[in-house]
């Protein structure tokens, strides 16, 4: 391979994507560093406060739940910090963060919706609003788990952690939101950029690929989907959701399949590539917020439920639409 062409393959697949994730992580750090400071989260804090309490959580899940909504990596630095300085134990750290699973669905919503509504037309309205109620379903288990599980505690003033050191003016508010930004990016930086980089390297020797390979020769474990239906998981699987929506949307066009066989396939591909995601996208920067081995407990307990949820909402619709 020439020098020119392997550049061009490491700026392409490498360099780019990996700058443009820090842009995007620096940015939503940033806004979500604002937002805190001039604690505009305060009316969604409010509305969680009863949960939180219900559920035994501590009033710092409140404040990361409703920072969530805007910046999930402002969320989960929120959690990270109060778990290092002993202000929740680690049993709380990890059903803060499971919490936390409903507004970052709601960050992702738009573009899933903007991007399967074209392709799917109705068939996006099922599709979206059975991956809504699976994250709905798990908000709920955390909430009786957490009763079930955790102590609870005396404190019950949610807002109180968002008006901690916040200012009233907008120059405040920057100066505060950029020395946090600075002392928070670093740590990111210095996980996230070596991860995704090795992350890349495995993909280009084939180590996703052989494992894509392998998942996709056993999609006899779905002999219950419809023939046809198997291009979309596995198109899900070797690709992006994009790939499996675009596929889907061709089937349902010419009519080789229905809404209950396009929305099974989909279920089926997005509970089997959920754990490929994971470990190529949210891994990284999820190492730079929480000490790596921390990290990966948490994203495998956010993959159990994530996965638990989107099967028992699958199952449900699939009998009701026999």
């Amino acid at each position: 391979m020439e020098q020119p062409e392997i550049f061009l393959i490491l700026w392409k697949g490498l360099v780019w994507p990996l700058l443009r994730l820090v842009f995007f992580i620096s940015l939503g750090l940033m806004i979500g560093n604002i937002i805190e400071s001039l604690n505009w989260t305060h009316r969604v804090a409010q509305i969680s406060s009863p949960l939180i309490r219900r559920s035994h959580l501590p009033d710092i899940t409140g404040a990361s739940f409703s920072m969530a909504f805007f910046s999930a990596v402002s969320a989960n630095t929120m959690l990270s910090e109060a778990y290092e300085q002993g202000k929740i134990s680690r049993r709380e750290l990890v059903f803060s963060n499971l919490f936390n699973s409903l507004p970052t669905y709601f960050l992702h919503l738009p573009t899933l919706f903007f991007l399967a509504v074209p392709m799917l037309k109705g068939t996006a309205f099922i599709y979206v609003a059975l991956t809504l109620f699976a994250a709905f379903l798990r908000t709920v288990f955390i909430m009786v788990a957490g009763k079930i599980v955790l102590p609870g505690r005396k404190e019950h003033c949610v807002t109180c952690r968002l008006e901690e050191n916040t200012v009233n003016s907008i120059p405040q508010a920057l100066q505060k939101a950029w020395g946090r930004f600075r002392k928070r990016i670093k740590r990111i930086l210095i996980f996230t950029v070596p991860i995704y980089t090795a992350v890349f390297f495995l993909n280009r020797i084939g180590t996703f690929a052989l494992v894509e390979q392998w998942m996709a020769q056993h999609v006899k474990l779905l002999a219950w989907l419809d023939p046809k239906s198997l291009g979309v998981v596995v198109l899900q699987l070797s690709a992006e959701i994009s790939a499996g929506l675009a596929a889907a949307g061709a089937l349902l066009d010419s009519g080789s399949l229905g809404t209950r066989e396009v929305v099974l396939a989909l279920l089926a591909g997005n509970v089997l590539s959920s754990p490929m995601r994971a470990v190529r996208h949210q891994f990284p920067f999820y190492a730079g917020i929480f000490q790596p081995k921390l990290a990966t407990e948490l994203i495998a307990y956010n993959q159990v439920f994530r996965i638990g949820s989107v099967i028992i909402v699958g199952t449900v619709y699939y009998f009701l639409t026999i």
